[in-house]
């Protein structure tokens, strides 16, 4: 889901229009033990009537990842990929492992559960798992896995009458995905905070109709949650009306410069722009006044959209559509025939970039190298801008598990689970089966040995054997090892993989630099995917063990702690270390106890 954003410690003066932000702090701390909760609520949003300044924030997308930042980053491409003992750089010795063992043997299907995956993307062709069980549009399941035409996989919060279609192409995939209808796409949906007001109220109704009524607790319980609500709603809409004079005024002006040639949107080319008539000259003045506010192009965009999200979908009370779209039921927690086969969806940037870091084609002259070289990307939507349902993502699992997938990354997190048991079902399913899930810690730099995050590897109350959970790391050794936004936990965090400033695949053949414990998570699955290609024999245990504990140990290493003060960076998680690919394959292939195929490179 969306977090607030951080202040980035800039102040830019509006031109156009005086700007009055008003700093909302009321219940916020007492909403701390309560479901949906995040501590990087607009509380956070510092605002100052005088001079009407208005600070810029440091942009998340909705798992809070980090979009846009002052922290301008001098890594090396593919800087994950590296290692630390021959490049000097944290990475988790990808190409070492290549140099030294050569290419695996085994194809392992990946599955990412996520917002959903560009599979058309240039850099992810022949990376894409495709169901030869279905034969394609012809509207019946021919496999009978329940799903009909699912042929790169399924998507959980899309309508029945969304369906894609493919065309054959001359691409590496050999078919071309359709998008369905947009209509019958879920796109954004409330936060969990929200529907446990909706719960409590109609729980209220329901019971009035019988003469009864919520019990003392649920009554205080509803009218804090009410009002934490709709002071968030109410303070989403302000900055959203903000952002949208903002996007109005930079549209207004690009429009015309646009039409008399302008084909650069950048604050050094308008400033080359030469107006032409009165016209272009305040069209030009209004864009500049966006530029010089520090708002790129993209950002204009991508702040209006994150506010209107924030006030018209997570916090808005009357906000359905879920029910509009997928039609299920939502109370129905074992139901599973619902969902289109639009894997792609509205906005797949997320799981766009969790792919590329995967399984990006290597060597191929563009884009970038992703992990493993023998993996194909199973696509499972199932994450909405805003909080994902438990059901969908049991579902997911299952699909995923049934459909042979070995590894399940799983980039996403809130703080409240409200089926949660559902969900540790399918785990349970997946550790019987024989697949490791990998999981993002979160972004809200916390200790989860304190604080809740969902969902985790906790099944009835003890740790599962094939989770592991993955923080944020940087790529120089010292105090800023850990980044500054992960969660980490000595007991709740098994490991710590690359995760700021990776540039990876997004949508429509774009690549992306962002950073977030969504881009560690998929560095350690790839990881494990790679380390399957050899070893197709290992176990998750063996895997996990093997991973955690081959790690590069950070023993006496002092750090900034994400949370606050200095720490040792191995009391931040269970392994005390950073992933390392090469290490864990080195370490199992010393195991006599696992069969392993190892073609070993000349060197």
């Amino acid at each position: 889901m969306y977090d607030a954003p951080h202040l980035r410690g800039k102040q830019m003066t509006s031109i156009f229009k005086p700007i009055t932000i008003i700093t909302l702090t009321a219940s916020i701390a007492s909403y701390a033990s309560y479901p949906g909760h995040n501590s990087k609520s607009f509380s956070a949003i510092k605002a100052k009537k005088a001079n009407f300044q208005l600070h810029k924030f440091t942009l998340k997308n909705a798992k809070g990842d980090i979009l846009s930042s002052s922290e301008d980053g001098d890594e090396p491409k593919d800087w994950f990929n590296l290692s630390p003992k021959e490049d000097s750089i944290q990475g988790v010795g990808t190409e070492r492992l290549y140099k030294t063992f050569g290419q695996p043997f085994d194809e392992v299907i990946v599955a990412v559960i996520d917002s959903g995956v560009d599979v058309n993307h240039e850099d992810l062709q022949g990376k894409i798992w495709i169901n030869k069980g279905e034969i394609p549009n012809n509207n019946i399941d021919d496999d009978n896995n329940g799903y009909v035409d699912d042929v790169y996989g399924w998507n959980f919060i899309g309508g029945k009458k969304g369906m894609a279609r493919f065309e054959k192409d001359n691409s590496i995939n050999g078919i071309k995905l359709i998008k369905g209808d947009p209509a019958y796409q879920v796109n954004s949906d409330t936060l969990e905070l929200t529907r446990e007001v909706k719960r409590l109220r109609e729980l209220k109704e329901d019971l009035a109709k019988d003469g009864y009524y919520l019990l003392p607790e649920e009554v205080k319980k509803l009218k804090e949650l009410t009002k934490i609500v709709e002071e968030k709603n109410a303070s989403a809409k302000r900055y959203y009306d903000i952002f949208k004079d903002k996007k109005d005024i930079y549209d207004s002006g690009l429009k015309v410069l646009i039409a008399a040639g302008l084909e650069e949107y950048t604050i050094e080319a308008v400033n080359k722009f030469e107006p032409q008539n009165e016209e272009q000259t305040h069209a030009k003045r209004k864009v500049l006044s966006i530029y010089q506010q520090d708002f790129s192009h993209d950002e204009v965009y991508e702040y209006y959209e994150y506010f209107k999200a924030q006030s018209q979908y997570h916090y808005n009370l009357n906000s359905d559509t879920r029910s509009e779209i997928v039609g299920d039921n939502i109370h129905d927690k074992y139901e599973r025939d619902y969902g289109n086969n639009d894997v792609i969806g509205p906005d797949s940037s997320h799981g766009t970039h969790v792919a590329g870091i995967i399984a990006a084609a290597r060597n191929n002259g563009i884009g970038m190298n992703g992990v493993a070289s023998n993996v194909k990307i199973m696509a499972i939507r199932a994450v909405p801008n805003g909080d994902e349902r438990d059901k969908d993502v049991a579902n997911s699992i299952y699909y995923a598990v049934d459909n042979g997938a070995k590894v399940i990354n799983m980039s996403f997190g809130k703080s409240y689970s409200p089926y949660k048991s559902v969900v540790e079902e399918a785990v349970e399913y997946a550790r019987s089966k024989g697949v490791l899930l990998v999981h993002a810690a979160g972004n809200d730099s916390k200790d989860l040995d304190k604080n809740d995050n969902f969902p985790n590897k906790l099944v009835n109350g003890e740790p599962v054997e094939n989770w592991l959970e993955v923080g944020a790391s940087s790529y120089l050794k010292g105090p800023f090892l850990p980044a500054s936004f992960s969660n980490f936990g000595k007991t709740t965090v098994d490991i710590f993989a690359p995760g700021k400033n990776i540039h990876a695949t997004f949508p429509d053949n774009k690549y992306k630099t962002i950073s977030g414990t969504s881009m560690a998570s998929p560095v350690v699955a790839g990881v494990a995917a790679l380390i399957i290609g050899y070893l197709p024999e290992v176990t998750p245990a063996q895997l996990k063990e093997a991973i955690m504990y081959s790690t590069v140990r950070q023993t006496n290493l002092k750090v900034v702690s994400p949370g606050s003060g200095e720490v040792f960076f191995s009391e931040l998680s269970v392994s005390g270390g950073v992933a390392n690919a090469f290490e864990a394959l080195n370490s199992l292939t010393r195991d006599t106890q696992v069969p392993y195929r190892v073609q070993l490179a000349e060197l």
